[in-house]
């Protein structure tokens, strides 16, 4: 059994800053390693997802993840409900950087409810598996209408000791600019927090939006297990 997550040693206003200086935040070791070792173990329970997807077979890239089915296990759901809130004050902040009327509700769950209504009933929590030569392409999770525009990633497995390679990557093409590249070290229990499709950026006449898109570099050798919080449902 898995101990209560504990997100009180987050740094919020650093994150904060982090994303929108970078469009990206490192949460150091939000995960011990015995957590992490019992999620990466439990992609060998079908029951647990609702779908598994070979990304060759899609043009996806190489490897391959399974969709968490519902009711979701206790840690997916805590992170999902723990990491929304402190995470809507941002995507709040930037819609109105950006011009964008949609707000979020305070509370992971009235989020849901909204994606439910609209027929994105379907759980997005995933879980990655990649072995050598495998990699992720450059990419947005988007699955319906309604879209929270921030997603987390948290690394199952250890750099070097059980993979090499696999680096997370960003990507950011700001307009009449050539795209900037952001590559995120993760050790095992870390996790990202980056945008799901686009995020604001400051310029000369106040905020614009730039695309962004993600992905996982070739891996080396070895494995690496990857678990992928997503806050909005799809169809």
């Amino acid at each position: 059994m898995l101990h209560k997550l504990d997100t009180s040693k987050i740094n919020w206003v650093a994150a904060e800053t982090e994303l929108d200086d970078f469009g990206c935040a490192l949460l150091p070791g939000l995960l011990s390693q015995a957590e992490t070792r019992q999620i990466a173990i439990a992609y060998k329970d079908d029951n647990q997802f609702r779908k598994r997807i070979v990304m060759a077979r899609h043009g996806f890239g190489r490897g391959e993840y399974k969709y968490y089915n519902y009711p979701l296990p206790d840690v997916i759901q805590e992170l999902r409900s723990t990491l929304y809130p402190p995470l809507a004050k941002i995507a709040n902040r930037w819609n109105e950087w950006m011009g964008i009327d949609i707000r979020y509700p305070d509370q992971h769950k009235a989020f849901v409810e909204r994606c439910h209504a609209a027929g994105q009933d379907r759980p997005t929590p995933l879980l990655l598996q990649y072995r050598e030569g495998d990699y992720n392409c450059m990419h947005q999770d988007i699955y319906g209408e309604h879209i929270f525009p921030l997603q987390v990633a948290i690394l199952l497995s250890q750099p070097w000791d059980d993979f090499s390679g696999g680096e997370f990557v960003l990507t950011e093409q700001r307009p009449r600019m050539q795209s900037r590249a952001e590559v995120v070290s993760l050790k095992q229990g870390d996790a990202v927090i980056f945008p799901v499709s686009q995020r604001p950026v400051k310029g000369s006449r106040g905020y614009y939006r730039v695309n962004m898109r993600h992905g996982v570099s070739r891996l080396r050798w070895g494995q690496r297990n990857t678990l992928g919080i997503i806050f909005h449902d799809s169809r």
